[in-house]
């Protein structure tokens, strides 16, 4: 996922550039990877967090893109970064069509505090995900997984199609106590059983009455789908201050 939203994410002044190399690359569907880059100065991160990836041409001319880490903290060593391409883009194209296995990127991070959690702050999880925004809430459920697998959590994920559902694999695996709920919004497979439109006020009440207590709740996608979700959660009345919000736009990545 394409981090844009710096002003919500400060970043900390002793975070400097580190040479990654690509350890693996992961295709997840049709337009998205994940690339797992080995840190020689690898730090413990919170999920949420993102890192910033910076590309520099033979004339000097550089690229900057900031993408979401997917992995879990507990993988120490390697981050997971997934990245959409954008075929205009300056970054996206150049991971998806010239980044091998053994290349090495300039990486910094990681960056970003109010978008995060971690089992301290506890349960019940609800995650509400358009498109790539699945990204850092995948994050959140692997360490859920691996330090916190007694707390509820329920995940809505927002696709165009089955074919853009990232992770899907994993989401389905996710252990015990972990509700997923899809729905499609442009093209559904015949007999599809979740739900078929773009999230909606009668949705997010629907999903919300399968959780027990106020949830910690946390909304990732593009700027129109966090708007809307977030603003239905408070209409519903879920109070403000356990919604946290990141949203992500068109910006040449």
């Amino acid at each position: 996922m394409l981090v844009t939203s710096s002003s919500d994410n400060p970043r900390p002044r002793a975070i400097t550039w580190q040479i990654a190399t690509v350890q693996k690359i992961t295709v997840e569907t049709y337009r998205t990877k994940t690339f797992t880059l080995s840190l020689p100065h690898w730090q413990p991160f919170l999920p949420g967090q993102h890192y910033d990836v910076r590309l520099t041409a033979p004339d000097g001319y550089q690229a900057q893109r900031s993408y979401s880490v997917g992995s879990a903290p507990e993988t120490q060593g390697t981050i997971d970064l997934t990245i959409e391409v954008i075929p205009d883009g300056e970054v996206s194209p150049y991971f998806h069509e010239v980044v091998q296995p053994g290349d090495q990127i300039e990486a910094r991070g990681p960056i970003g505090g109010p978008f995060t959690w971690s089992r301290d702050l506890g349960g019940p999880l609800l995650l509400l995900a358009g498109g790539s925004g699945i990204v850092p809430l995948m994050s959140m459920l692997r360490h859920r997984r691996n330090a916190a697998a007694e707390l509820p959590a329920l995940l809505l994920y927002s696709s165009r199609s089955q074919e853009d559902i990232i992770y899907q694999k994993d989401l389905e695996t996710s252990g015990a106590d972990l509700t997923v709920i899809h729905t499609l919004t442009r093209s559904q497979p015949p007999g599809w059983p979740g739900y078929s439109r773009r999230v909606d006020r009668q949705m997010l009440e629907e999903v919300i009455a399968q959780i027990s207590g106020t949830p910690n709740s946390y909304v990732c996608g593009p700027t129109p789908f966090v708007e809307a979700v977030a603003d239905g959660l408070v209409d519903l009345g879920l109070p403000p201050e356990k919604i946290r919000t990141e949203r992500f736009g068109p910006s040449g990545s």
